[in-house]
């Protein structure tokens, strides 16, 4: 079994300086690339056959796995006997990524998505609305990210909400109920960006309904590419959201479910941020090189958490640009960077579990 470093998981979220966590970084990836290497065929071979040049910085440790390799792999770096839950993602093509968890991985990424959203939400339940149906987390098969995002978040909430009936339409009084109980009380709101949009906020607009929340919090993730194709942009999303609900805090994350519990929080000045046991690399489309910050390419996302299957470093179809580094406005320290969206003509990925 993989070793963490004691108290690993114990570090402050956002409080480690730049030469401390690339030290501590470096070192646990290259150990998680042998770990997969020596466990997981496909890997070996995907490593061996490899025809880029990655001696170079940041560590040859972190050669990434491209993640539409999972629609077609079985990466999985423990026996079957061990599997403890397979999660799937679908995009709108209809192939799904598979990802294999043993108890030991999938307890991991639920605490250290606990600690990540603590640092934003705190300690304190707050009542819940969720923006999706029911019926969402109690479909056969293997768990969905969408799913998984609903039945994590849902450990921050009391008083749980579901705003959505079964065919992914507004639930009218139950959710004037619930604003008519927990209106005044710090409120949690959580959903994946375009289903908010669309199945919530325009719903209550055409029926012409608005609520004044006093203390809310908005966590939304995934769907910006449909958003996107409305011409709907992050500040517009949440202009409409605070003109429907009141005083909303909104706060978008970047996350998949190859490297669930790992999400990436957008701060008060809008930049995502990498919490301590995850790094963000920007990668030439052309050659794969390693880019400076400011210069946009292929995101990279790296993290610590996966020893059942190699996903510690990752290559998406996702462009962005890495902003700074210890220096964001908000007091966080680490890397903060921007999501631009998918590579033209990538394959259709959704690890939000796309809604059409």
């Amino acid at each position: 079994m993989f070793s963490y470093p004691p108290d690993l998981f114990d570090l402050p979220v956002y409080g480690l300086a730049s030469a401390q966590k690339q030290a501590m970084l470096d070192e646990l990836l290259q150990s998680l690339s042998a770990h997969h290497y020596a466990h997981c065929q496909a890997y070996r071979q995907l490593v061996d056959c490899n025809p880029f040049d990655f001696s170079s910085a940041p560590s040859p440790g972190q050669l990434p796995v491209a993640t539409r390799l999972f629609k077609d792999l079985e990466l999985a770096s423990i026996e079957q006997t061990e599997v403890f839950r397979q999660m799937r993602s679908s995009g709108t093509s209809g192939q799904a990524s598979k990802i294999t968890l043993d108890g030991p991985s999938a307890k991991r990424q639920s605490q250290v998505l606990v600690k990540i959203l603590q640092s934003w939400l705190g300690k304190q339940r707050r009542p819940m609305l969720l923006i999706d149906a029911p019926s969402t987390v109690k479909k056969a098969g293997a768990m969905t990210a969408r799913a998984a995002g609903l039945q994590g978040l849902s450990f921050f909430g009391r008083h749980h909400c579901y705003a959505l009936d079964d065919e992914m339409q507004l639930d009218v009084d139950k959710v004037q109920a619930f604003f008519t109980e927990h209106g005044e009380q710090p409120v949690l709101i959580f959903g994946f960006t375009f289903i908010v949009w669309q199945q919530f906020i325009q719903a209550m607009i055409s029926q012409g309904l608005t609520v004044n929340l006093t203390n809310a919090i908005l966590i939304h993730g995934g769907g910006w590419k449909k958003m996107q194709e409305q011409a709907v942009t992050d500040e517009q999303f949440k202009t409409a959201i605070r003109q429907t609900l009141g005083n909303v805090s909104v706060h978008d994350y970047y996350g998949m479910v190859e490297q669930t519990g790992t999400i990436y929080m957008q701060c008060e000045h809008g930049h995502l941020h990498t919490p301590v046991w995850s790094d963000v690399l920007i990668r030439d489309p052309a050659d794969l090189s390693v880019l400076e910050n400011g210069v946009t390419g292929l995101i990279q996302v790296n993290s610590v958490l996966p020893t059942s299957y190699p996903g510690h470093c990752l290559l998406t179809e996702d462009l962005g640009t890495i902003i700074g580094e210890d220096d964001c406005a908000c007091g966080r320290l680490g890397k903060y960077f921007k999501v631009h969206g998918r590579v033209p003509k990538a394959q259709v990925k959704g690890c939000s579990d796309t809604f059409v």
